[in-house]
């Protein structure tokens, strides 16, 4: 099959921070199952002078490559619910777009356009209900995974170069943390965006993680503590995961056995010191934690799920709705366009925000304040062609 991959190759589309997760995963995974994978830059917006011209490009690729597949990630409002339906009318393709960080996001941007697409994933069981509730019945419950071209066998502690890393943004209260496992005589090895060491590319990623005696994860969100992709990338690529717990956690590996988990910094102060003078206990959770990965966690096997589930739950979409689209893309650029009355509005709102935060903070300040007034007042209108932020701020 062709699957057309809609998301950025690098973390929020800014180069700076490294391959993205998806990129790096998802792309390799479907090529290995075989199929022919096509990628479009959605989140990197210096590729376009504006959205509607990352979404007249995104029209002329689906048109020309007319794949079987299209898989998305969408950070928030990049493509249009208009766009989306006129691809959807042009072949038989099966839509799927692949949630993030539900726990908080499906309340601003995922309710809103789960309808959008033939079928959508969540990573959180306790969301489903939601989608259901709000008339999105295509909802495929799945999980992040490990990248298997990274499977590597674990080294044995005393082979070991990095006693603790940490490999992931400096965000929320990371910072304080490390600081903290430091005050008391534990050393973090830190990579990523916002630490000094900065980022390090996805194919060094693997090897810190394998040659470290203790991989530490934060499950910290806006919300509550979320699964993210590190906790199976890490026993897949040969470490040892010591990780703040997350909900469900349990259905994957077993603590104790396959991983270790914390739930504060007492506790995890304690079981630090504890394998780093037992490491024969942390090479056998190693070894457990890298088999289990190999049998049941890979993207192979999650992407397998999630190609299946959108060429379903297309075909029951088409029996119900027909191909449709309501109007062409020239009449979703009309109502794209910006007016004098626009122009104010953001002159006005940028203008104090540029001088609490300075000029690129400052702009991204009013953006998200009109995001969190337009998706809260509007609602779905928000991720259409004229939805607000898209057209008071279409250069960011």
């Amino acid at each position: 099959m062709k699957v057309l991959c809609v998301f950025g190759k690098y973390q929020y589309g800014d180069p700076s921070r490294g391959i993205g997760t998806e990129y790096a995963a998802f792309v390799p995974a479907l090529k290995r199952l075989g199929h022919e994978v096509v990628h479009f830059e959605s989140w990197d917006r210096r590729c376009y002078s504006s959205y509607a011209e990352l979404n007249r490009v995104f029209l002329e690729i689906v048109e020309r490559e007319l794949p079987d597949v299209l898989l998305a990630v969408q950070l928030n409002y990049e493509i249009w619910m208009e766009t989306l339906q006129l691809g959807q009318a042009l072949g038989d393709v099966a839509t799927i777009c692949w949630m993030t960080d539900d726990s908080w996001k499906y309340r601003e941007v995922s309710r809103f356009i789960g309808n959008a697409y033939h079928a959508v994933t969540t990573t959180y069981p306790e969301v489903v209900s939601k989608y259901y509730r709000d008339g999105i019945p295509n909802v495929l419950l799945t999980q992040w995974a490990a990248n298997s071209e990274t499977l590597q066998e674990p080294l044995a502690a005393i082979h070991c170069h990095y006693p603790v890393s940490f490999v992931g943004t400096a965000h929320g209260n990371r910072k304080r943390r490390i600081e903290e496992l430091r005050a008391h005589g534990i050393e973090v090895s830190c990579f990523g965006y916002g630490w000094p060491a900065g980022p390090v590319s996805a194919e060094d990623i693997p090897h810190i993680m394998r040659k470290s005696i203790i991989s530490l994860n934060f499950a910290n969100s806006r919300s509550q503590n979320q699964i993210k992709a590190r906790t199976f990338e890490v026993p897949g690529a040969g470490g040892f995961l010591l990780t703040e717990y997350a909900p469900e956690l349990e259905k994957f590996y077993t603590a104790g056995k396959e991983i270790d988990v914390f739930y504060g910094m007492e506790e995890l102060i304690d079981k630090i010191k504890h394998y780093l003078i037992h490491p024969e206990e942390r090479d056998s959770r190693a070894r457990a934690g890298f088999e289990r990965t190999s049998r049941e966690h890979t993207y192979e096997i999650r992407m397998k799920e999630v190609l299946d589930f959108a060429l379903c739950s297309r075909d029951k979409w088409l029996k119900i709705h027909g191909k449709q689209s309501e109007l062409s893309f020239d009449q979703a650029v009309q109502k794209h366009r910006i007016n004098v009355l626009f122009k104010l509005l953001r002159k006005m709102l940028v203008f104090p925000c540029v001088l609490i935060w300075g000029n690129v903070r400052g702009r991204r300040a009013a953006r998200r304040l009109i995001f969190e007034f337009s998706w809260r007042f509007f609602g779905q209108k928000t991720f259409t062609a004229s939805g607000w932020p898209g057209r008071m701020f279409p250069e960011q």
